[in-house]
């Protein structure tokens, strides 16, 4: 596996291949991650993940400062995965001066659920993704990136941002890994006391059931799913 910090390394190891199969992440890697980089190394003729704490997507009182960096134990699980190609870049080369041009996502997709909570994130996360696209299907006829379901959201704005701009690149699906409790891998999970980890779980739990009573209920009377409504908050 080559690992590279550079843009211009990263092109060059890029060279010989015209169809890059990519998975981002910002490192601190788990099981869900490497699930989506076996996901995506049949899909292309070389596999980059690339590894990389974006600042734009962090508000001020959020743990950037704090996210775990891990990079040396993050490369050899993705080498054991499989993956041909690491990007790692510093701060400075993927944002070289202040990144004054953004990557504005459709409001109507953005700014609901946890973009109502988060203002600015997903602006963040599309001129990131938007900025290592470019770097690494600069030249290539196609492309493909893989995207974990558990960021359902995040995944319907980068699908229309691709969309929007007539990108070459398909974004596939990866489904949500679980813990065997249930709870959906994060790398965020080890900041949860064991009571906190119990909560998430039964949050879990409790989603599903309203969720398969939602189906149910689909052809239900109109006090029904009132009532379904007001249980779900």
């Amino acid at each position: 596996m080559h690992i590279v910090h550079t843009l211009p390394d990263l092109r060059t190891a890029l060279a010989a291949h015209a169809r890059p199969a990519f998975v981002p992440t910002m490192g601190n890697l788990h099981d869900g991650h490497l699930a989506l980089v076996r996901q995506a190394k049949p899909l292309g003729d070389v596999l980059v993940a690339s590894i990389f704490v974006n600042r734009l997507q962090f508000l001020p009182h959020e743990d950037f400062d704090s996210y775990p960096r891990t990079l040396e134990a993050d490369a050899a699980k993705l080498r054991a995965a499989g993956c041909d190609v690491l990007f790692a870049p510093r701060e400075s080369d993927l944002y070289p001066e202040p990144q004054t041009f953004k990557v504005q996502p459709d409001p109507l997709l953005a700014d609901i659920l946890e973009g109502q909570f988060r203002p600015g994130f997903f602006t963040g996360v599309c001129t990131v993704v938007m900025k290592l696209f470019c770097a690494v299907f600069a030249g290539k006829a196609q492309g493909t990136a893989v995207f974990g379901q558990k960021d359902y959201q995040q995944l319907m704005v980068l699908r229309r941002m691709a969309q929007q701009f007539a990108l070459p690149i398909e974004l596939v699906a990866g489904p949500t890994q679980r813990a065997d409790d249930g709870l959906a891998l994060s790398s965020r999970n080890g900041y949860l006391s064991e009571t906190e980890r119990q909560e998430a779980v039964q949050l879990s739990l409790a989603l599903r059931a309203l969720a398969r009573e939602a189906v149910a209920a689909a052809h239900a009377l109109p006090g029904q799913v009132a009532a379904l409504e007001q249980r779900a908050r």
